[in-house]
């Protein structure tokens, strides 16, 4: 029943919760029996202390003055309700009680000890042969000459004040114990409203390891604290699993789409040349189907390395290769690279070689290069025929330490909800145009890599500018970021 973060609640607080009530119980009824007794104490204490001035000039050596004295006191003792009064002779034997019966065989010993006494008193406690518990204080008279000459005995019932410590013993611990059940209680529902939140979220978090995101849903909370906070991350967590495992499946649908092409056209045009008899394929249909072969070859070996990127990136195993490096001729080749693409398909590349001389840039050229056929390619992707790609370089003087590459497209642009998360693994704004949604958030990682950044702005309609933000090289970036580094 008790098992958990409930049995150690119980085994720990709840033992120590106890304890200290308990001790504060036993104390309490402790500190009310001392409060009693010594109250009882006083009166008989107060009561003796008379004795002082009742048989001043009385007892001098004197026995039967005593007892007359005794006699006179006793009649005249205005508190025989609340304690009896006994005469005692210089031997200790009682001669005289406020009741008129003189016990027998009774077991006091106050006599003696009041007698070694310097104070010549002592107390006693115990039972009467009645059984009745009584408290006794015992007084000796002297002469002058320090003679005993007798003693006077005050005696007091115990029954009523150990009836009144009981009772107030019995509501002590009824208190404490009733603070303790408040507290088990009070304990036990608030431990309930933490372990089962929490019980619900480990069945959930099950279902969802299994694969069934729909048990977020069925995740619930009562109050704004840190389990509901924990409720509402995991409740988001599925949520996010649930997006990255539908974006992933596309990514795979689209990667089997996008290899599956290219070995299509690939397997066609083979098989052509294959079937076609020995002499009677043209040169211009042979031609024409080996350009297609090795154009999609070189596709399928783009694809390929991109996954292989991506699977490194993942790993933290890409290597980077660094050396110093003129940017601006990195960026000039690539878009020479695809200008003839960019006239088959009708659109118009601006870009004017700047003539200054830039600084270097600490980087791994190859991976650069990447990144810029990764933005151009996008560029041309999305700008339709007849459509605009602008690319420069841009140094200023009032920013020295960096570098930007800005490549602007005339294309469809990117839904607002959808730009945040482009750079994302697996994510594609754009369903209908080839690709596999991997090629941005891997030429993001490299410009991390490299310490640059990798901007988005679009608008829809108008067109998406990326900006591209590269440190210029300085004294000691070789230690920074060495040549050959695996990260």
């Amino acid at each position: 029943m008790f098992k958990g973060i409930t049995k150690r609640w119980m085994l720990n607080t709840l033992s120590v919760v106890v304890a200290i009530i308990v001790l504060i119980v036993v104390t309490l009824i402790f500190v009310v029996t001392y409060t009693f007794r010594s109250s009882v104490e006083q009166s008989l204490a107060s009561a003796a202390n008379e004795l002082t001035l009742v048989f001043s000039g009385k007892s001098a050596g004197n026995v039967s003055a005593f007892t007359s004295g005794a006699r006179d006191y006793v009649e005249n003792f205005d508190k025989k309700e609340q304690m009896g009064v006994m005469v005692l002779n210089s031997s200790g034997k009682i001669v005289l009680t406020s009741t008129g019966f003189i016990p027998e065989n009774e077991a006091f010993t106050d006599f003696d000890e009041a007698c070694e006494n310097q104070t010549d008193y002592a107390y006693w406690t115990g039972k009467l042969r009645s059984g009745e518990h009584a408290m006794s204080a015992t007084r000796i008279v002297r002469s002058d000459s320090g003679t005993v000459v007798g003693a006077v005995r005050y005696i007091v019932s115990m029954e009523p004040v150990n009836s009144r410590v009981m009772l107030i013993s019995i509501i002590i611990i009824a208190i404490g114990l009733a603070i303790i059940a408040l507290f088990v209680f009070s304990g036990l529902a608030f431990i309930r409203s933490i372990v089962k939140p929490i019980r619900r979220l480990s069945e959930a978090a099950a279902q969802i390891a299994q694969g069934d995101f729909s048990a977020s849903e069925k995740i619930e909370h009562k109050y704004d604290d840190e389990i509901g906070d924990l409720c509402d991350a995991v409740s988001d967590m599925a949520k996010d699993l649930q997006t990255t495992e539908q974006m992933k499946n596309d990514f795979i649908s689209r990667v089997s789409h996008e290899l599956r092409t290219p070995l299509t056209a690939i397997k066609g045009w083979a098989e052509t040349m294959q079937l076609s008899e020995r002499g009677t394929l043209d040169r211009r249909t042979f031609d024409k189907g080996m350009g297609v072969i090795i154009k999609e070859s070189g596709r399928l070996t783009g694809i390929v390395e991109e996954l292989l990127d991506f699977g490194r990136i993942q790993s933290g195993r890409m290597v980077l290769m660094c050396e110093k490096i003129d940017i601006l001729a990195e960026f000039d080749e690539t878009v020479y690279m695809l200008k003839e693409r960019a006239v088959e398909e009708g659109i118009h590349i601006l870009y004017d070689d700047p003539e200054t001389v830039y600084p270097p840039v600490y980087g791994d050229r190859n991976r650069l290069k990447q990144v810029f056929l990764n933005i151009l390619d996008n560029a041309l992707k999305y700008t339709p025929k007849g459509g605009v790609v602008a690319a420069q370089v841009l140094y200023s003087p009032d920013e020295p330490d960096v570098i930007r590459i800005v490549v602007t497209d005339s294309g469809c642009g990117i839904p607002p909800e959808d730009l945040p998360r482009v750079k994302e693994k697996f994510y594609k704004a754009n369903q209908t145009v080839r690709g596999s949604g991997i090629g941005l958030a891997v030429a993001d990682e490299i410009m991390n890599l490299h310490h640059g950044k990798l901007d988005i702005d679009s608008s829809v309609g108008v067109g998406t500018t990326v900006t591209l933000t590269f440190p210029i090289y300085k004294e000691g970036d070789e230690q920074a970021l060495p040549e050959s580094v695996k990260l």
